[in-house]
């Protein structure tokens, strides 16, 4: 029998086919169901013209059988079956789909959903199996014919015995080496495993020869209880479950259904927060199934964590994470895309970074935002829970990118209110602002708690001003980016530019402080110059002192910023603030007149009992303890 050979061209593609175009080989499995479902495919599209050809759908089947013995690894089909000349352009020359040409002959037909196209993915099964035996015989012929390989060295083609149309591949699994467990893939589960993977949603029962233990019946002797043996049985089962749950109608399945795969596919304990189930016919036409998890995974904020959805084309798996397919900000989302569209590259493993794949995932990340703006508006105490969870990654998403997508998100954000005593949008605070109020406040702390202490909160609050208090680091930057709301400015409550005083009241600080400046000197000599000025404020009621910031960089973003790795010391322009209408604004001004030095020790006292307040260190505790311990003894 005479051995043919690849082509030049065809040897160099096998060798890149088993070597490097496939990186995962368990991928094998699903080339060849994938190859036997077309041929299903086929046969069942022509039967629908051709009345010479009588298929019974319900027939229609794959088989995978496992010698372990024989290392033999078999999937069988009752499809189209292939002819001599078939067998030799499709398997002799690499890169000829016969898929492809079926589909190009029949464009017209709408609901022709083939698989392959490329012609390479049969030559998968030489990463596993040093000989690959093809039995088939076409609806086409009354002869049937093997093509028979062991890879590179090439090929032969003889007839065969085999009755039925169809085709049988046979593969022999290689021997175990240092590098790698092929044994792996005579295992009966793995191979379950594989199929349910990859191939759960082909259209045809894939079958298996399944076991399972079972009690067995056995009779009890007189007057003693029987004993429960068990014996091993071997049954034909239908691995794959066919039916996507996403291809069904959205009012045919049940909630418990949704959870149930949700919980099954993607190993939660909990039901989902929300399902978003999309359906979509036109130039780009997918079936998407999304999950938002009612809970932050332990790794989210991991490099481990990796985000995507699941990719499938016509129900075969391609990618496991998708990357490209959710924006970062909604990188929590769950899920899987089918679409018929995407473009693949030659090993189904990767995407070609087409047009398809770009407008689906816009697609998809205004499908995400559209139903998150209508719990936000329908269902406040679901959304409330959701924003616990996953606000954070909302407010980078406004932020990352020098604010690219803060457009996109700023309706689906939210602070703590100083007067609804929870979370509000943006939107909620600027509907309920004061007549002629012109920015929105807000307040950063370590807590809600903390910042209601703060006493630059304090006669804003008094004046019925609502506050926003931010509690996380990224909270002041996503408004430093967002700069204004609905054109209310944001202003910072501990900024020195907050001025609620009439002019008049104006007018009589900025004297009082001309008044004082050179006891203001003075007193920043006394702290070394570790503030940009001194003076009284009108900003507190009852606390005598606080800090301000001047310009863009506020105490909190100083405390964020230069915790960062790498960064430097960075500091914010202060402003040591003191109560004009507090009794120790007098005390400072008799010392100012009466004991200058002991009024150096008061300075030190108050700016350290201001960094306090803020939540800063102070240099030198110490010295700190001994000035209260002295003034408190006069």
């Amino acid at each position: 029998m005479e051995t043919k050979q690849f082509k030049a061209e065809s040897k160099r593609l096998l060798n890149l086919m088993i070597n490097s175009i496939y990186t995962n080989k368990e991928i094998f499995l699903r080339e060849l169901i994938s190859n036997a479902s077309d041929a299903i495919d086929k046969l069942y599209y022509r039967s629908l013209t051709d009345k010479n050809i009588k298929v019974n759908r319900a027939d229609l089947e794959i088989r995978v059988d496992i010698d372990k013995e024989k290392r033999l690894l078999k999937i069988t089909d009752n499809g189209c079956g292939m002819t001599e000349e078939e067998l030799e352009n499709n398997l002799g020359t690499i890169a000829r789909s016969g898929s492809l040409l079926f589909k190009e002959e029949n464009k017209e037909q709408k609901d022709v959903d083939i698989i392959g196209q490329f012609g390479v993915g049969f030559y998968s099964a030489f990463m596993v199996s040093d000989l690959v035996k093809v039995e088939s015989k076409s609806v086409d012929s009354e002869k049937a014919y093997t093509w028979t390989s062991k890879g590179e060295e090439g090929y032969t083609i003889e007839e065969s015995d085999k009755k039925e149309n169809g085709t049988v591949i046979t593969l022999h699994i290689k021997e175990d080496s240092e590098e790698e467990n092929y044994s792996t893939f005579l295992d009966s589960y793995k191979i379950q495993e594989l199929i349910r993977k990859y191939s759960d949603y082909i259209r045809y029962p894939i079958k298996m020869e399944v076991e399972h233990t079972k009690e067995k019946e056995v009779k009890a002797e007189e007057g003693k209880e029987a004993k429960k043996e068990y014996e091993t049985v071997k049954e034909i089962e239908t691995i794959n479950s066919m039916i996507p749950i996403w291809k069904k109608n959205k009012s045919t399945v049940k909630e418990e259904e949704y959870n149930n795969f949700y919980k099954e596919k993607f190993y939660d304990y909990e039901d989902p927060l929300k399902v978003i189930h999309v359906s979509v016919e036109g130039q780009f036409s997918y079936n998407a199934l999304l999950y938002i998890p009612s809970h932050v995974p332990f790794d989210y904020y991991t490099k481990e964590y990796q985000k995507g959805l699941q990719l499938y084309s016509n129900g075969v798996l391609i990618m496991e994470k998708c990357e490209e397919l959710l924006p970062d900000y909604f990188g929590f989302v769950k899920g899987l895309v089918d679409s018929p569209d995407v473009s693949l590259n030659i090993s189904r493993e990767m995407l070609q970074q087409d047009r398809q794949l770009r407008a689906i995932a816009k697609n998809i990340e205004n499908k995400i935002k559209s139903e998150l703006e209508k719990m936000l508006m329908n269902d406040r105490e679901k959304y409330d829970k959701f924003f616990k969870a996953y606000g954070t990654q909302l407010k980078f998403g406004a932020y990352d990118n020098y604010g690219m997508n803060k457009d996109k998100l700023k309706e689906l954000l939210m602070f703590y209110s100083s007067t609804e005593q929870k979370l509000v949008t943006l939107k909620e605070y600027v509907l309920r602002m004061k007549e002629g109020q012109e920015n929105i406040y807000y307040a950063c702390g370590e807590s809600v708690d903390k910042i209601d202490l703060l006493p630059q909160v304090e006669l804003i609050k008094d004046k019925g001003y609502e506050i926003l208090y931010l509690t996380e680091n990224v909270d002041e930057f996503v408004l430093q980016v967002l700069m204004e709301y609905e054109g209310k400015k944001f202003q910072n409550a501990s900024a020195e530019n907050v001025n609620l005083d009439s002019e008049e009241e104006k007018e009589q600080l900025k004297k009082l402080n001309e008044e004082n400046k050179d006891m203001f000197a003075l007193m920043k000599e006394a702290i070394a110059g570790e503030v940009q000025d001194i003076r009284f404020t009108h900003r507190l009621k009852n606390h005598p002192v606080c800090l301000t910031t001047e310009g863009a960089l506020s105490i909190e973003m100083q405390k964020v910023i230069n915790q960062m790795p790498n960064n430097g010391a960075l500091k914010a322009q202060t402003i040591l603030e003191i109560n004009e209408n507090h009794e120790i604004a007098k005390k400072l001004k008799d010392l100012y007149n009466n004991d200058k030095e002991t009024l150096k020790k008061y300075t030190k006292v108050l700016y350290s009992q201001a960094r306090l307040i803020e939540g800063l260190s102070v240099e030198n505790p110490t010295e700190i303890s001994n000035l209260v311990c002295e003034i408190m003894a006069k």
